[in-house]
């Protein structure tokens, strides 16, 4: 193995393990007597993110930060999708679901994207894939059968809001994907998530939640994903992208749910039943036969 996968693999390491522990950090930061409500958590945590991408790219990176019409409306929307969208509506969701519950709700992200580009290209999808999609939707079940039986509301509740928020991750990859862009990483993350921050904002004004007043541990979790979620693993994923080859890259959406279950067990005492390991089981399975169908012909995401 040469130095240059080394690296790329080092950088694919933080990936897995930080992207992975960003579920943790949103449910420590939002948590019933964390003081912060998730719409002005998760926008001043997008707010600080994008200054730091964009003093990166500007002071260090000697990149222009000067973009088309094309490009703010391209960033805009998809911003909206991505963070407001995405990330809002995951840290509602994570108010009450444990977080690695979400994160495996989340990794189902790529079994969306791929119903909907199967939707806008009019394109019938292969049994393969069909076989695919259900055994990813089997798994949800799956995990929410507990909560099906007991008549859980809240469970199910975050349920659909994770649902919705990884429809809307996807599409706002998928709009961004195929305006094909050619901005650098760190500014187009750091418009998409201005734009999204503005827009959480807005959403907690309007549904008046309370003046934040964190706890420290919700502080530490708050700067932890600013830091570590949105500068450090977003530029090593951008790195392992040059030094490693895509399908490599991409086995984060097996390996992040994983991260979060058991950083969730051990660090906050979230159960692992026979169900969650059935469930997750069902829903890897569901997407890597997405990713591998991706590979015959379905374009990639991030």
């Amino acid at each position: 193995m040469n130095k240059l996968n080394l690296s790329g693999l080092m950088h694919l390491l933080i990936v897995y393990i930080v992207w992975g522990s960003t579920y943790l950090g949103i449910r420590v930061a939002v948590q019933e007597g964390s003081g912060f409500p998730p719409m002005i958590m998760s926008a001043t945590r997008v707010f600080a993110g994008s200054l730091i991408l964009v003093a990166l790219a500007r002071f260090i990176q000697k990149q222009s930060l000067r973009l088309t019409k094309e490009e703010w409306v391209v960033l805009s929307v998809s911003g909206l999708a991505l963070w407001w969208g995405g990330n809002g509506l995951v840290a509602i969701a994570e108010m009450t679901v444990p977080s690695g519950y979400a994160a495996l709700i989340i990794a189902c992200t790529p079994i969306w994207v791929a119903i909907i580009e199967s939707v806008l290209d009019k394109k019938r999808p292969s049994v393969f894939l069909v076989i695919s999609l259900l055994i990813g939707v089997a798994g949800i079940a799956v995990l929410n059968w507990p909560a099906i039986i007991a008549g859980n509301l809240n469970d199910l509740r975050g349920l659909f809001l994770l649902i919705i928020a990884g429809l809307s991750w996807g599409a706002g990859s998928i709009y961004q994907k195929r305006k094909n862009i050619h901005t650098a990483p760190e500014i187009s993350s750091a418009v998409q998530q201005f734009t999204g921050g503005i827009a959480l904002l807005i959403t907690s004004f309007i549904i008046s939640e309370p003046t934040m007043n964190p706890v420290p541990s919700a502080w530490w979790a708050w700067g932890y994903l600013i830091i570590f979620g949105s500068v450090i693993a977003f530029t090593s994923f951008v790195k392992a992208l040059k030094l490693l080859p895509p399908n490599v890259v991409f086995t984060y959406a097996f390996v992040n749910p994983v991260v979060a279950v058991i950083l969730g067990f051990f660090i906050l005492g979230e159960p692992i039943t026979p169900w969650t390991f059935a469930g997750a089981t069902l829903v890897i399975i569901g997407v890597l036969g997405v990713f591998k169908e991706q590979k015959n012909g379905i374009p990639q995401h991030d």
